[in-house]
């Protein structure tokens, strides 16, 4: 690696990771014996997850850890998802499955999120798969994945809060709050907590977040006696009263 170029860049805050890094990282994500899936199903095995809510659903089916799972084991779930042409995706993934109650709305914390950013449908050929998962509420957040501004266009879309989402589903017990947020996670955690005195194993993508939100958030859910472990993009948050066994194999 060029010295200099890793110095000026060190000056600037940043810092150049080597190829085989990146690389060796990729390869394990995909195959490590501790992934979530093997995870969420020990749990759920184990009668630790009989229901859970998931905050950014999208289709039901594509980067979908908890699709097979929720189909499998019928567990009575509650998923929310704001696009609507996800959502439409969504109703027919599920159609059938009477253990699934839909919501079409964004999980808004102080009813703040109006709208969100994704890419012009027009435009999908020109990226990957991946690119019908990333909405948000954060412009930047598309543009940070290689999303060109011209691409990007604005969708109105309901919202719902914590408080409503529980009464509206007359929820009183949760076992697993699963969140895909695209960079509103820490939020809906903290906000969660400010709410409500349920204590489900709380699982959310960690990778988005603002390096002082990530930090508080952390040191919330430690203050809230969860135990706390890093699974690829993922943390997975397990209260300490709750016994938990994994079984690998």
């Amino acid at each position: 690696m060029n010295k200099v170029l890793k110095k000026f860049c060190e000056i600037f805050g940043y810092k150049l990771l080597e190829k085989n890094y990146i690389k060796n990282k990729q390869f394990l994500f995909y195959k490590s014996d501790l992934n979530l899936n093997k995870i969420i199903e020990n749990l759920i095995k184990n009668k630790q997850i009989k229901n859970l809510i998931q905050i950014g659903a999208n289709d039901g089916k594509s980067f979908e850890e908890l699709n097979i799972l929720i189909k499998e084991y019928q567990i009575k779930s509650l998923l929310v998802e704001p696009i609507k042409e996800n959502f439409e995706l969504l109703k027919k993934n599920y159609e059938g499955f009477e253990n699934v109650i839909l919501e079409n709305s964004a999980l808004s914390v102080n009813n703040e999120i109006l709208f969100m950013y994704k890419v012009n449908p027009c435009y999908y050929h020109k990226y990957g798969e991946f690119i019908k998962a990333i909405p948000s509420f954060d412009r930047k957040h598309l543009t940070k994945h290689g999303v060109r501004s011209g691409h990007i266009i604005k969708e109105l879309v309901n919202q719902i809060t914590f408080l409503e989402l529980f009464l509206k589903n007359k929820i009183r017990n949760l076992d697993l709050l699963f969140i895909d947020a695209e960079g509103y996670d820490c939020e809906i955690v903290n906000n969660f907590f400010l709410v409500s005195k349920m204590r489900p194993v709380i699982i959310f993508e960690w990778i988005h977040g603002k390096h002082q939100e990530f930090k508080d958030i952390v040191e919330k859910i430690s203050d809230e006696n969860y135990f706390i472990f890093p699974v690829n993009h993922d943390l997975i948050c397990f209260p300490k009263e709750k016994n938990f066994h994994l079984k690998i194999n």
